[in-house]
């Protein structure tokens, strides 16, 4: 089952960078139900062993792609973020005191934390892409204009799957010309 989950995540995320077109140094919020994962209702069945298998999935292919992961903790840690101290001075967000636990910020950002160089929690931060397994709700994580992306997967495990890339603004209405993003 945690290889199947480990084989899912990476296939979701890979296609979601293809996808989105993300580029050196930009960053992708996930939010992870562990307990979805295994068939549980979020909240309610957390799983270090579903969390890591879904992590290994995900944040070698972010890494080899010099793409940031950012991991959102679950309501009890208000949605806070785990990320690198390094790109949380890059982007100047500002740092809170934490470390998550299983029950207060989930098993996958007590992952994270523990397999980051030098982790620290943020409030908040606008990421360029995200990917929330089992009902996570990281919208509020995402540059202003989000725009789903379907995947050829639609779960990890258990868990429903939502993809979103971002796009910048239209804006100059009709007589405006725009790119193609």
């Amino acid at each position: 089952m945690y290889e199947e989950i480990t084989a899912q995540a990476r296939q979701a995320v890979t296609e979601l960078l293809e996808q989105a077109k993300l580029k050196e140094g930009q960053v992708l919020v996930v939010g992870c139900s562990s307990s979805e994962m295994v068939g549980q209702r979020i909240g309610k069945g957390s799983s270090m062993e579903a969390a890591q298998a879904a992590f290994a999935g995900i944040y070698p292919v972010l890494r080899e792609k010099g793409i940031w992961l950012a991991v959102q903790c679950c309501e009890h840690l208000n949605r806070s973020l785990i990320v690198e101290r390094e790109l949380a001075e890059r982007k100047d967000w500002e740092i809170v005191n934490v470390v998550p636990q299983p029950h207060a910020g989930g098993s996958f950002a007590v992952t994270a934390y523990a397999n980051f160089k030098d982790p620290v929690a943020v409030e908040r931060i606008v990421a360029d892409a995200g990917l929330d397994i089992g009902g996570t709700l990281i919208g509020m994580h995402l540059r202003q204009v989000a725009v789903p992306v379907r995947l050829s997967l639609k779960q990890i495990g258990e868990a429903n799957i939502l993809c979103a890339r971002t796009r910048p603004k239209y804006v100059g209405g009709s007589r405006a010309v725009y790119l193609e993003l």
